[in-house]
């Protein structure tokens, strides 16, 4: 077998080894069960109460939190992310349950394979995928079912780019493309007292995907910083280029300018890495065809969407421009319906692919194949119209990149020992385990890296644009990189605890009514400087906004309503207000029982006796005489400012 790796930092693959008595009897033969986030068992699920997914892969996780019962959260996703994350959950469904029916359903809610006594004879890289960094067994589940991907689809809210949702009347929520693939997004969290966004995984430029859209992201409160790119490519920063040249007069206005907006414009732009990302994709389709013509066959299991898009364009050009006729196979139980869709969604694609639909063109040029009868959509392998067609050498795209499920192991089965045909994967799994049922493998493989989101410098310039006042980055950020120079304050956080912001905002805006503001009557306080008046009306949050309109028995005159009295007791007054009532009082210094506060004591001795306590934030009368108590009270009020 002979793997090749195109990516800058692969090196570490061929320094990994794995146990030499490692064999296809060291694999685990049961029922698929799939990890979840660490610890979901332990999450108590009533407590959420608004979900955003970012990208069509995220919606695979969904049903594992919306089957549980005690779920009652909105999920907001962009339309183009809910449509195709459906045909991604329903087509792994389809996959899982062709295996089930091999291995037959599971006896028991824990697998045999999951009991410790069994997990402590594996080999130690089957042990370590098993366990994970943290030893953690609890995130293994059994698959969701369709009638769990019906029920997850009833929750979610799909939204357009810029379109706003508001959640229970104090949340703005609005999704914006972030670039890396079709329905992608970051989002816009907007409340009365702050402004959130969730920066996820992006890119700068793409050749399907509408162009990322941050201006309005800009001048954010808090920026939550989630693109895992930008954090596991940190360790490299010193080695990347990305059109950043230190003596280039462009490169030169970002220090000397840190606030020239069009020069982090044009450098977030630049295409050197989105150029280097086509330069990969057509070298991979000269190897695919290279392969054809050497009478082999290309299989390619490629998650993503946007990267599959891609290379099925560049290899259907190059075969438009050759005398080459092989067929391509798209394999997938959803495999219609995706090819319909992407039929109906200009408004999710670049600039480019819209320019096409508007001008009569095909979205994608594969769809002339689609019409010659060169291109072919199966929903099975074993489909009799498929084997009443088929024909090698071929190129075949179907699932799953786990090389465990789908199609894609049937034909790796029967390809594997051809050293003519070629697998094309995407990198970033263990290449030996994942061969392990197919050796000895003659095929050739290429495992390829492709754009999954920013760089770190990047990142860097685009929150210099953004300008929050609050980064959250994760914790793995904190050894590897400093922020001592930026604009903004950046705060850590790590899966599974809480992070608390700083409050920037003491008090919150509200709108009032014209009729209910005509008929406020204002009553000056001096010493304070500020002007106060009574209301009443009903109090709406709706929109994001606190709303005070008019209430139905609003009475506008202060006759009709009960007087509130407002201030602070001055003693001098109080005392020369009871005097001129022929009340005499004393006045001691104490503290009040706990101890916490000051407070005065006005003792009235005669004819009738009684105590007042005046502290800061309250006055209280005690005596047993009625006519008495009126006349402190008439006392008191007479020194307060009326409301």
């Amino acid at each position: 077998m002979k793997t090749t790796c195109l990516s800058e930092d692969c090196g570490w693959k061929r320094k990994q080894k794995v146990d030499k008595s490692l064999d296809t009897s060291s694999l685990i033969h049961a029922e698929p069960w799939y990890k979840t986030v660490k610890s979901l068992k332990l999450w108590n699920i009533s407590f959420i109460d608004v979900v955003l997914i970012s990208s069509p892969v995220g919606m695979l996780g969904l049903p594992f939190l919306t089957r549980n019962r005690n779920f009652s959260a909105k999920i907001y996703a962009t339309e183009a992310t809910a449509r195709l994350g459906q045909l991604m959950m329903e087509d792994l469904v389809k996959m899982h349950n062709e295996i089930r029916q091999f291995y037959g359903p599971e006896e028991s809610t824990c697998p045999e394979w999951m009991k410790w006594d069994e997990v402590e004879l594996l080999p130690s890289a089957i042990r370590e995928i098993l366990w994970g960094r943290d030893g953690d067994l609890c995130g293994w589940m059994p698959l969701y079912s369709v009638a769990d991907v019906k029920g997850c689809m009833q929750n979610v809210q799909s939204l357009k780019y810029a379109e706003e949702a508001c959640y229970n009347g104090t949340l703005l929520i609005r999704a914006f493309s972030s670039g890396l693939d079709i329905g992608t997004c970051n989002w816009s969290i907007s409340s009365p007292k702050q402004r959130i966004a969730y920066l996820s995984s992006s890119i700068f430029a793409s050749a399907t995907a509408t162009e990322i859209d941050y201006n309005p992201l800009r001048g954010s409160d808090v920026i939550l910083f989630s693109d895992s790119t930008a954090c596991d490519a940190l360790d490299k920063l010193e080695n990347e280029d990305d059109g950043f040249n230190p003596a280039d007069k462009k490169a030169s206005k970002f220090s000397s300018k840190d606030d020239d907006k069009e020069s982090y414009t044009e450098f977030l732009q630049n295409e050197d890495k989105f150029a280097e990302e086509l330069e990969k994709l057509a070298f991979l389709c000269s190897c695919s065809l290279d392969s054809v013509k050497a009478g082999g066959s290309v299989l390619i299991p490629i998650a993503r969407l946007g990267v599959l898009l891609q290379l099925l364009e560049c290899i259907t050009l190059s075969l438009q421009s050759s005398d080459l006729k092989v067929p391509i196979y798209i394999i997938s139980s959803v495999a219609e319906e995706l090819v319909a869709f992407l039929n109906v969604i200009p408004e999710w694609l670049c600039k480019q692919r819209q320019d096409k639909f508007y001008s009569g063109q095909p979205l994608f040029a594969f769809m002339d194949l689609l019409n010659e009868k060169r291109l072919f959509l199966f929903p099975v392998l074993h489909s009799p119209e498929l084997l009443s067609i088929w024909h090698e050498p071929c190129i075949v795209i179907c699932p799953h990149w786990s090389l465990r499920i789908g199609p894609a192991v049937h034909l790796l089965q029967h390809w594997c020992g051809d050293k003519n045909s070629l697998l094309v994967m995407e990198e970033g799994f263990n290449a030996n385990l994942a061969f392990l049922p197919f050796k000895s493998m003659e095929i050739k493989v290429l495992q390829c890296s492709f754009l999954s989101g920013m760089n770190f410098r990047k990142a860097e310039f685009l929150l210099k644009l953004l300008k929050p006042k609050y980064v959250l980055f994760p914790e793995k950020l904190k050894q590897g990189k400093s922020f001592v120079n930026q604009s903004f304050s950046v705060i850590y956080y790590l899966e599974n605890e809480t992070v608390k912001v700083p409050k920037l905002k003491d008090s919150s805006e509200l709108d009032i009514g014209i009729d209910l503001a005509c008929q406020l009557g204002y009553t000056k306080l001096e010493k304070e400087e500020m002007s106060i008046a009574r209301l009443k009306g009903e109090l709406l949050v709706e929109q994001g906004k606190n709303v005070l309109f008019s209430g139905k028995e609003y009475a506008g005159s202060s006759e009709t309503r009960p007087l509130l009295y407002l201030g602070g007791v001055n003693l001098e007054n109080f005392l020369t207000t009871l005097q001129s009532m022929g009340i005499n009082a004393t006045v001691e210094e104490a503290m009040t029982t706990d101890g916490s506060d000051k407070t005065s004591l006005v003792h009235i001795l005669g004819p009738k006796k009684a105590l007042i306590e005046v502290t800061a934030a309250r006055t209280i009368v005690s005596t047993d005489d009625e006519y008495l108590s009126a006349l402190i009270s008439k006392a008191i009020c007479n020194i307060l400012n009326i409301v």
